[in-house]
């Protein structure tokens, strides 16, 4: 298949987009916020060309670090980047008020990561944020947008601010069907942030596009995303992590992968084969994770396989999954109920008396309203 030919929003700075006059001067002080997803098609780092453009003076990290070399929930502490000689600051744990305070002595903030397309990511929250500070300081700030990694369709359900968290902070679906450029007008608009805000975006983007689909180098946006098809699972399979399920962290496919050494998985199997699981079939699996939950103990498992990209719905696959879990194995429980609840988006999901099939049902109409309020911040067409 002939591969989408895309230029992402740091690319097309540099063919010139549009920026604020403040920032225009090469004398302009900049800060970046990125990772290893902020490059060029060329793999060339977004750090480098901005300091050539500008004069760029700090970096700052989401989780798992700049060089995205931390464990998730991690600390990410400030140092000097061994390879460009900048101050990084941390926007990730109790620390990160101070670097947001470290954004008013900049003439302007850019941001340039690749988001994976759900609710419980991070790093929309960490831009969020920074966006909160730079409007608080006057501060200009500048959105390098990337591809959807899952292509922007909107799917799950929708989170109660009730609770709002850093895996969850807003009324988004679990599936946004946004990409982060979008989120960050939307966001701005929505919540009143009244940043000073620019979003450069891609060039040759449609809104169903997947990142593999796109003529670009594939760089893993976090250690446990390492490929499209775990990224497409992932609004899903999160969920488990309030669970005393593996999520299939510390193997080759997590999120792909769920188990437990006590799981019951041929029943588990078949009472999914009675139910809806468009798009997707399951595998029995047996696996021994090398870190996270049951490290070093064999795992019964079941894999996830997606056989239509367009028919699946990761959402209600993965709560029916989950359901079906809980239902046969007593064994299953919230290893944190409270955290469950904010992936979740309410505490729906932890009662005893959750009906799956009537939530599922009742997931469309809110949905819909949902869509009608992020369409007007759509950058690329369908």
């Amino acid at each position: 298949m002939k591969k989408a030919v895309v230029s992402p929003g740091a690319e097309v700075l540099l063919s010139g987009a549009p920026l604020p006059k403040s920032i225009a001067a090469k004398a302009a002080r900049v800060g970046l916020i990125t990772n290893p997803t902020g490059v060029l098609p060329n793999l060339r780092p977004t750090f480098d060309v901005l300091a050539e453009l500008y004069t760029l003076a700090a970096l700052f990290s989401p989780e798992h670090g700049v060089r995205g070399d931390v464990d998730a929930g991690g600390d990410v502490p400030d140092y000097v980047d061994e390879a460009t000689g900048l101050p990084v600051y941390s926007t990730y744990g109790p620390g990160k008020g101070a670097a947001f305070r470290r954004m008013a002595e900049l003439d302007c903030v850019f941001f340039d990561m690749q988001d994976v397309g759900a609710r419980y990511y991070t790093y929309q929250y960490t831009m969020t944020e920074s966006m909160e500070a730079c409007a608080a300081f006057g501060v200009p700030f500048v959105v390098l947008d990337r591809p959807p990694m899952i292509g922007c369709i909107p799917q799950g359900n929708i989170l109660s601010p009730a609770f709002s968290s850093f895996v969850g902070k807003y009324a988004t679906a679990a599936r946004t069907g946004l990409t982060i450029g979008e989120f960050a007008r939307f966001i701005n608009e929505t919540e009143h942030i009244g940043c000073a805000l620019t979003v450069v975006p891609c060039a040759g983007v449609t809104r169903g596009l997947y990142y593999d689909e796109a003529a670009l180098p594939f760089v893993p946006p976090s250690p446990a995303i390492p490929t499209v098809d775990c990224a497409l699972v992932y609004p899903g399979t999160c969920l488990l992590e309030g669970t005393n399920l593996s999520d299939g962290r510390g193997t080759a496919k997590p999120f792909e992968m769920i188990g437990a050494p006590w799981l019951r998985v041929r029943d588990a199997i078949h009472a999914l084969s009675l139910l809806p699981h468009e798009g997707c079939l399951f595998r029995e699996t047996f696996y021994t994770p090398y870190s996270a939950k049951f490290r070093g103990e064999r795992c019964r498992g079941i894999q996830i396989h997606v056989t239509d990209r367009a028919a699946f719905r990761p959402f209600e696959t993965a709560l029916r999954l989950l359901c079906v879990i809980r239902t046969q194995n007593p064994e299953f429980a919230y290893a944190d109920p409270e955290f469950e609840s904010k992936l979740f988006g309410s505490d729906a999901l932890v009662s005893a008396s959750f009906d799956c099939e009537r939530y599922i049902s009742a997931l469309d109409a809110p949905l819909a309203e949902y869509r009608k309020k992020i369409e007007p911040f759509y950058l690329y067409e369908s």
